[in-house]
């Protein structure tokens, strides 16, 4: 397939229009991928000379090459270990003592909202494994205090990819850093840490998690009407224990297969915190192992280097031996019913697994097939535009790519160079802040599409609806990425006073705005259910 790539122009961002505006007409995401997909193959057909046979070899070869890459096969294999980890967990009782613990601790919407935001900001690694691990434990919290599965979707969302980029050990910090240019005479980790500051979407996006877990009427948008509507359909009904309505309010929230089993009575706190333990403890040494920290690199390397998919794939699976040693010896779950439970835990994650395989393959048709990224990487390179304007329109820019193709790493590979060097040659002072500013809207478009990993991630670990993440997401999305672009405005005018006293300026007017957006908007968007 390599050998057929095309330069598609403007029709290169037909298949990710397509899928998205269908997705958001039809409420079917599997549908609007699959159509978004083929789309993309009929184009490429047409530009290569394949025939109408193309579109199926083309659609089929790219879907078997994404799920062939060992990464994303080792991210599939990692959900399956992770849906028969929460079924293994639940099934032993775990998760219901947790539930019965968690009534008992955390009393309030706001305490399950902060340590729901506290988690996420604690597991700053890898987006992938921030998005499944937090909303498996936050789950039956969130659950108990009626807080919605999209507002904890929301949570998950927002302090996964936000945290990584701004984290200098993290597997995102290495994508940045590998993408920056040598040539420049800053290395890529100097450049990456002096972005950390002018990263506005990361550090108000963050702002706003914790703004929103502590105000009690902040929502607004279709984000209130959720958290309306869960308040209606649980008021009077709430049991104080959550072993009467497992699914509910239990670990996994892993309805269907699952109900069919009784919960074992003599689970305890520590059957779901010590699994959970296990998984996070063998999944940063399986990432420190398969980065080489052993055969003598340092830890900032090891995980720059590592294999995020396949050390999660082994934590996984160390995780699922701890719990059956935990388990099964205690009688907790019998031999049978354990491995009964794996394989309905791994089928709970069929539509995950769908979802993201057509998402890596309508990304892949887009990027290697069509050159979509290249096109619009184009239109920046060869635009004229004001000094001072460079760091928001290189906002607006990764925007818009990475909302078309589901990826925030694949928009830093094609933009970083590209903003470096028109920086270096019209403006050198702007270079840290137009990587900023490139990072920073990369994140918020991959946050506003429903094609994007860790979108689908993120709805998958809070068990919301897809489609209903992404429509309550979007406008908090859109009120921190406004706020952006005058920030980025603001930088650009400011640089003149130095970086420091540019970034204390437009990082302080930007809090204020954003402040004051979250003051005014749940008065003036109030929820319509």
């Amino acid at each position: 397939m390599e050998n057929n790539i095309v330069h598609a122009g403007i029709w290169s961002i037909v298949p990710p229009l397509t899928a998205i505006i269908l997705s958001l007409i039809t409420k079917e995401v599997i549908f609007s991928l699959i159509i978004g997909i083929m789309s993309g193959a009929l184009i490429h057909s047409v530009l290569t000379g394949l025939g109408a046979a193309g579109v199926f070899t083309v659609t089929i070869d790219t879907m078997i090459g994404k799920l062939a890459d060992g990464d994303n096969a080792a991210m599939v294999v990692f959900l399956a270990l992770l849906g028969a980890l929460v079924a293994a967990v639940t099934r032993a009782g775990g998760s219901a003592s947790y539930g019965v613990w968690a009534a008992q601790k955390i009393k309030s919407r706001r305490s399950a909202g902060l340590l729901t935001a506290f988690l996420g900001i604690l597991i700053f690694i890898d987006d992938y494994f921030n998005c499944l691990t937090v909303g498996t434990v936050m789950r039956p919290i969130t659950d108990q205090q009626r807080i919605s599965r999209e507002k904890l979707a929301y949570l998950i969302d927002a302090t996964a990819a936000p945290i990584c980029v701004i984290a200098p050990v993290s597997s995102w910090a290495a994508s940045v850093i590998s993408y920056y240019p040598t040539e420049t005479g800053v290395t890529g980790m100097q450049a990456f840490a002096g972005s950390i500051p002018m990263n506005l979407y990361a550090v108000l996006t963050i702002f706003m998690v914790i703004w929103l877990a502590i105000r009690k009427n902040g929502d607004y948008g279709p984000m209130a009407a959720a958290q309306e509507r869960v308040q209606r359909q649980t008021e009077g009904t709430a049991r104080d224990d959550p072993r009467e309505n497992v699914p509910a309010s239990g670990f996994s929230g892993l309805s269907g297969e699952l109900d069919q089993f009784a919960v074992s009575p003599k689970g305890r706190v520590l059957d779901l915190i010590i699994p959970v333990a296990f998984l996070v403890v063998f999944s940063i040494l399986a990432m420190l192992w398969y980065g080489g920290f052993w055969e003598g690199k340092n830890l900032f390397d090891a995980f720059g280097d590592t294999s995020a998919g396949y050390a999660l794939a082994l934590g996984g699976f160390g995780a699922l031996v701890v719990s059956f040693l935990l388990f099964v010896p205690r009688g907790l779950i019998s031999f049978k019913d354990f491995f009964t439970s794996l394989g309905n835990g791994i089928k709970s994650m069929t539509g995950a697994i769908i979802i993201l395989t057509l998402a890596w393959t309508i990304s892949g048709i887009c990027r290697d097939l069509l050159n979509t990224g290249d096109y619009m990487a184009s239109l920046v390179a060869a635009s004229s535009m004001p000094v001072a304007l460079i760091p928001a329109i290189m906002f607006f820019i990764a925007a818009a790519l990475s909302f078309s193709t589901g990826t925030a790493w694949g928009t830093f590979g094609i933009l970083i160079p590209i903003a470096i060097s028109i920086c270096d040659i019209v403006a050198p002072e702007l270079s840290v802040v137009s990587l900023s500013a490139v990072l920073a809207g990369s994140v918020f478009g991959d946050h506003c599409s429903p094609i994007s990993d860790t979108t689908i991630l993120s709805s998958t670990g809070a068990q919301c609806d897809h489609l209903n993440h992404v429509a309550t997401q979007i406008p908090y999305a859109l009120t921190v990425a406004a706020v952006c672009v005058a920030g980025y405005i603001v930088a650009g005018i400011t640089i003149p006073l130095g970086f420091a006293a540019s970034a204390a300026i437009t990082l302080s007017l930007s809090l204020a705005l954003l402040a004051a957006a979250l003051l005014a908007l749940p008065k003036v968007w109030k929820a319509k259910t």
